[in-house]
Formats: C-alpha cells, structure tokens, sequence
C-alpha cells in the first residue's frame, strides 16, 4: 500500500492490515473480529483466494487489479440498523468514484455500484450479534479499479475505472477516498440512526427510482415502479395494484425489467 495513504487513514483513527493475498477479506476479518480486533480495523489485500459476494457467490480476485477490503465496527446499535450499513458504504463508494475519477457512479439497491450500466463494486455486509446487541460487523467492499478482463458471462454486467477511463488509477487513494466518504455518512447515519438524513443523496443516485423493475424472492414475484428508499432503507416499489410496498433487502432480488439495472 502506498505509505502516504495508509498513514492518511491511520490518523482517521482507522487499524490498517494488509495482506498481499489471502482467502477473503471478510472470511480473514470475521477471524480477527471474533479474537477481538477493535472497530475501525479494516483489511486488505491485493489478491483473494476465495473473494465471495451474495449469497455465497464467487468473486473474482485477481492480484494487483481491484480493491479488496473489509472493515470491522463494532457499533452501539440494535441488529435491525446494521443492514442500513450497506447503503451507507454503496453511497459512500459511489460519491468516492464520482469525486476522484468524474464517473457518473449511480446505486443499484441494495449493495451494487455501477457505472454506465454495469456493476463497478460490490459489497457484501456480515454481522454477529444477539437479540439486542450487535458484537461486530464486518463490511466487505470490492472495486473494479484497473482490469480489463471478465469472465464471458460477467462481460455483459461488470466494468472497471480503468475500462471507463481508458487508463490506470491509484487503487489506494481511492480506498482512502471512500472512507473518508463514508466517515461523514456514518456520522450521519448514527445521529439518527437510520437513513433520514443519507436519503435524500442516496435517492439522487439510485438507478432504478422512477423506473419498473421486478421483485422476487419470498413471495410472489412482481413488477412495479421503484419510487425511491424509506429512512429505513428499504426500497419503495408501487404495485401493479397502486399499493406502494417496503422491500427489505435480504433474500430479494430487485432487477430491471430490461436488465441487469
């Protein structure tokens, strides 16, 4: 990592860990949070060996191209706020990308960054907690920053900076962009302690408002307007029947009618 940027988020207060390759930053995380790593340590690495997203998907984690890295909170908030976390860091990565490369980055809910219509970052947020108390979470963020290569049946739907830009950035001072993005987001996020005071931006960039897009998952699948988030950060889709619902992010999958947004 270049020294200048890790010491530019030491003195934010944040335990920086680096790692030239490793399993998955969230699997290598969740391991030091649970032999009690303090909030604020955020890890990571230049290559994965087992990068995972979604639903236990794979990731692709080929060294020296992207941005692999997870962070540890161990917050004062109820179970029930720690999914907000994810729209937290998506609007933080994507005001990063905007501020430093001039990327028109928009918000896929609930965790997808993209960029002329493909997926740029993914974030996978995990949590230990009890009934009422939060122990950790861990925040797991991966950024196409300078490979050009996908495999055939990502091609369609992925994209990096470098691919949009036409040449290289620095990896790291983007990872110091975003968490600098995202100190003032959190601060925000815990004078409330919910998405109220986030929502306004968050709606300014989320790619599916005022378009039809399809829900499925636990119920029955549907299709319907997507009028924005609620301050809990659920999604707002208007039913074919008028009735606005409140999605949860969970197990649903919210998709274009059109494609991959």
């Amino acid at each position: 990592m270049e020294s200048e940027i890790l010491k530019t988020l030491q003195e934010k207060g944040y335990h920086v860990l680096y790692q030239e390759k490793t399993d998955s930053t969230n699997v290598w995380a969740g391991r030091l949070a649970r032999e009690g790593a303090p909030s604020r340590t955020l890890v990571c690495a230049d290559m994965q060996t087992d990068g995972r997203g979604r639903r236990g998907r794979r990731w692709e984690s080929p060294p020296g191209e992207s941005l692999y890295m997870t962070l540890i909170l161990r917050p004062d908030f109820c179970p029930q706020q720690a999914s907000m976390l994810t729209l937290v860091t998506g609007l933080s990565v994507a005001q990063a990308l905007c501020a430093m490369t001039g990327l028109k980055a928009l918000l896929k809910w609930p965790n997808d960054v993209v960029v002329s219509g493909k997926k740029i970052c993914g974030i996978l947020t995990e949590m230990s907690a009890g009934m009422e108390r939060v122990e950790y979470i861990l925040i797991g963020v991966g950024i196409n920053v300078n490979g050009c290569e996908f495999p055939e049946e990502l091609k369609a739907m992925a994209t990096s900076v470098k691919l949009e830009l036409g040449h290289a950035v620095s990896r790291w001072e983007l990872a110091a962009m975003v968490w600098n993005c995202f100190e003032e987001n959190y601060r925000l996020f815990q004078k409330t302690g919910n998405f109220s005071l986030l929502r306004q931006e968050y709606e300014r960039m989320l790619v599916s408002r005022n378009r039809q897009v399809r829900v499925s998952g636990r119920e029955e699948p549907f299709e319907g307007l997507a009028m924005g988030i609620n301050d809990e950060g659920e999604l707002l889709v208007k039913g074919p029947d008028g009735k606005i619902r409140e999605i949860c992010a969970g197990e649903v999958s919210v998709r274009g009618l059109y494609g991959y947004i």
